[in-house]
């Protein structure tokens, strides 16, 4: 047994507080996929409370001509760039092989920042993805209780401490493969506690879809919260979005991470929100998909499309709708008049609709809410990936499941984002070790007894020879070496921090 499990079994005194009052955190309701999304757990989308209309009046309140303003230049610019993008579709997403991440080429590095997405080949040979995939379906053959949407025929599996999604969560190419997406991000702070070299191991779900599924048909959505985007005790703490609400949408850096820091991303306690910082998404393919075989689609406008369904709340179209309406017939929402910048006015006294959001769910967008971004088309399938292949999007994405798997095999992927280590994510591991060694779901998920009572679950006295050193160390079963030659004055700050709140010293 090695010295990290013995630490993590006698921790600390400091720790062994963390580790109780972690304990006490109300443990989520059990749920699958579904509960995190409002179209898929049968919800319809309604005006909110009303202290979100005061809530969108303070934000803007003193710069409502600039937004006008910003809104028509941003109308000018989706005008532009959606005939692009639905001229090239997937070319549009860059790709490198992973053996060139050491010196990427600036096409790449430029696209990547200006889509928010990216496929890096080959991250993981392909034999051993293949295997990785073999092993889960004897895991769940073995053990029938495991939850899954949806129930009659399961795609995505209420899975976390599988050895598959162990190793591939600690394999050393992928942990680069993070490293290296991370490294887009940049801070205007630069002592700030904050590492991108020492990624975090988020535990996910994993989704082996079937050929003819038409049920995991979730829409347009992006996560990280809905309305904790617009309040000002979600995003608002890091003042991330200011510069939108106050009519230079232009001037938003979705890369910069300092104001994403202290970011509560999770106001309502949602089945399956999410309350770490994922930099980026993510899946590694354990399958050979292409486009409407089961895949991802994501809007490739980062900066763009995020300014627009963030303003998009504040205005309402003065023609094609009747008096109060939030969405006109399919028809008039794509006709040039409908959509032309002087047919939308903001709104003199804001309405308590922020459109496609719902407490407690991920952030839905569809063409009728958001008509300028005409997501019929703009919406771009992933490239065809093979096993082993990592796909990447920024957490702003927009990003949908093909509303059909059209393809002839199975569509699998394990969810693996991009976490840095910050002090946040490092209080967020502590629940999930402990998770992981009860074999309860990861924390930002739906509860229950999860793979507690499963057959072949991987335990921590076996992580060091599954995963070694660095591995363990993303799981934070082994302390970090906050001594290292090389370490930026950040990085040495959070990795002694994160060792304390790990219970590795006082």
């Amino acid at each position: 047994m090695f010295s990290a499990f013995r630490t993590i079994r006698s921790p600390s005194r400091r720790a062994a507080t963390q580790l109780r009052t972690a304990a006490k955190q109300a443990q989520k309701r059990a749920g699958d996929i579904s509960d995190a999304f409002a179209s898929l757990s049968g919800q319809k989308f309604e005006p909110l409370t009303p202290e979100y209309a005061d809530l969108k009046s303070r934000l803007i309140r003193g710069h409502e001509s600039a937004v006008r303003e910003s809104w028509e230049r941003l109308l000018r610019v989706l005008r532009e760039e959606i005939p692009l993008i639905v001229e090239l579709g997937s070319k549009i997403v860059p790709e490198i092989e992973f053996k060139d991440v050491d010196n990427a080429p600036e096409a790449f590095s430029s696209e990547l920042r200006k889509r928010g997405v990216a496929v890096v080949k080959g991250v993981v040979p392909e034999q051993e993805a293949l295997q990785w995939k073999e092993s889960l379906r004897e895991y769940i053959r073995q053990n029938p209780q495991t939850k899954a949407f949806p129930a009659d025929k399961p795609q995505v599996f209420e899975l976390y401490w599988s050895q598959s999604q162990l190793l591939a969560r600690g394999n050393s190419n992928l942990l680069k493969t993070h490293q290296f997406l991370m490294s887009y991000w940049h801070s205007t702070k630069p002592h700030i506690p904050l590492s991108t070299n020492h990624p975090i191991s988020y535990a996910d779900r994993l989704r082996m879809r079937l050929p003819g599924d038409a049920k995991f048909a979730l829409g347009p959505h992006v996560d990280g919260g809905s309305v904790e985007r617009w309040d000002d005790r979600g995003y608002g703490l890091g003042k991330v979005y200011d510069s939108v609400w106050q009519g230079r949408w232009e001037d938003f850096d979705p890369w910069e991470a300092s104001c994403r820091l202290p970011v509560v991303s999770d106001l309502h306690q949602g089945v399956g929100a999410c309350s770490a910082f994922r930099m980026f998404q993510g899946w590694l393919s354990l399958s050979t998909t292409g486009p409407f075989e089961g895949t991802l689609l994501v809007n490739p406008l980062l900066a763009e499309a995020t300014a627009y369904y963030l303003l998009r709340p504040f205005f309402s179209p003065k023609r094609g709708v009747d008096s109060g309406a939030q969405t006109a017939s399919e028809a008039i929402t794509q006709s040039a008049d409908f959509l032309a910048p002087d047919n939308w006015e903001i709104d003199l006294t804001q309405s308590s609709w922020v459109q496609g959001a719902t407490p407690g769910h991920g952030q839905e967008l569809s063409h009728l809410l958001h008509p300028h971004l005409n997501l019929q088309k703009s919406m771009i399938h992933m490239p065809t990936v093979r096993p082993g292949d990592y796909v990447a999007w920024h957490c702003d994405t927009i990003h949908s499941v093909d509303k059909t798997h059209a393809g002839k095999t199975d569509s699998s992927v394990l969810y693996i984002p991009a976490c840095p280590m910050t002090e946040d994510n490092a209080n967020y591991l502590v629940r999930q070790r402990d998770n992981f060694l009860n074999g309860t779901p990861s924390p930002d998920f739906g509860g229950g007894v999860g793979e507690s009572e499963h057959v072949g679950r991987i335990k921590a006295e076996d992580m060091a020879q599954l995963v070694g050193d660095e591995g363990c160390r993303a799981m934070g079963l082994k302390e970090w070496d906050s001594d290292a030659a090389g370490l930026g004055p950040g990085e040495r700050v959070i990795l002694d921090r994160a060792n304390k709140i790990l219970g590795f010293y006082d």
